[in-house]
């Protein structure tokens, strides 16, 4: 199973900043002893792919340097040469495991998951939207019948993905998330499942079991493209639901199967994971990828 990594280009972030950089390398040291996981550099979206879910004045703002304070606090990320580079590569990878699925079933990206990010402009952490890039970009470069869904199960409401996409009959967006979590306005998804706090396993598996019956009624994908957010977790210090370590599991494992049980290709990303124990949040995203070569070898 192909999995793509940049954890390589790393933000130069002020000392105590919470966003935790230094998961992305745990997990690819982690990855990298998995038999049967076959690690490539992530390749970079073009200008061109990043035009099909954002405006030209936002990519020349970000390619320029030119976002205003307001604009890089809204992202949460000090402008730099890496942060354009890592951003670019993080949406190259999605987009390069989606057209490896079509092909071989399951493929991955080891960061990814910025379904903050609006057309427009950036949010939380998110810079360019890779979901909504990657979908678009199939549709475009690989088949333009190809319908496309996106099972977004961070803890927080994938509202970029929902807002660029919101007109767009072919490409379905699901967002699971904590109904009182960031962001606080939430956007209208296809289907959002709203969770309240300290939502625990059976009634998360229950909503997400619910939620794949409900977009089956509605829509036909061709590919899921799979935010494996690891956030819902107990341990998380954002998260305020209380998924266990094997509940996680079941979740990947639903998602999985209900993609091998209907041929469904499927691209994941890691998403958000914000650990009390950062090692909690590697651990969870490494059973994410465990969990998908199981599944990616039956496609076979």
């Amino acid at each position: 199973m192909k999995a793509f990594y940049a954890d390589h280009y790393v933000l130069p972030l002020p000392d105590g900043h919470r966003f935790p950089m230094e998961k992305y390398k745990k997990l690819r040291d982690l990855v990298s002893q998995l038999e049967g996981v076959q690690l490539e550099n992530a390749p970079t979206v073009t200008d061109s792919q990043i035009l099909y879910a954002h405006d030209a004045s936002y990519l020349i703002k970000v390619l320029q340097g030119t976002l205003s304070p307001q604009e890089q606090k809204e992202i949460g990320f000090p402008w730099s040469t890496q942060m354009v580079e890592r951003s670019r590569r993080s949406a190259g990878a999605t987009l390069a495991a989606a057209n490896i699925a079509l092909k071989e079933g399951i493929a991955g990206n080891l960061a990814g998951g910025t379904h903050h990010a609006y057309r427009n402009k950036g949010s939380g952490f998110c810079v360019f939207n890779d979901s909504a890039i990657a979908a678009r970009a199939l549709q475009r470069e690989v088949n333009p019948k190809l319908k496309v869904a996106v099972i977004d199960l961070d803890v927080h409401q994938g509202n970029g993905t929902a807002s660029i996409l919101e007109n767009d009959a072919s490409i379905f967006t699901l967002s699971i998330h904590g109904e009182n979590n960031f962001p606080f306005t939430k956007e209208v998804s296809d289907l959002d499942i709203g969770l309240p706090d300290e939502t625990a396993d059976q009634s998360y598996l229950t909503a997400l079991h619910q939620g794949l019956e409900m977009l089956e009624k509605r829509f036909k994908p061709d590919i899921m493209i799979y935010l494996a957010g690891a956030d819902p977790h107990e341990g998380d210090r954002l998260g305020k639901l209380n998924i266990s370590k094997d509940g996680m599991r079941q979740r990947d494992e639903c998602v999985f199967q209900f993609g091998l049980d209907r041929h469904i290709p499927i691209a994941f990303s890691m998403a958000g994971g914000y650990g009390k124990e950062i090692q909690t949040t590697v651990d969870v995203h490494f059973q994410t990828i465990q969990t998908a070569l199981q599944y990616q070898q039956r496609y076979r």
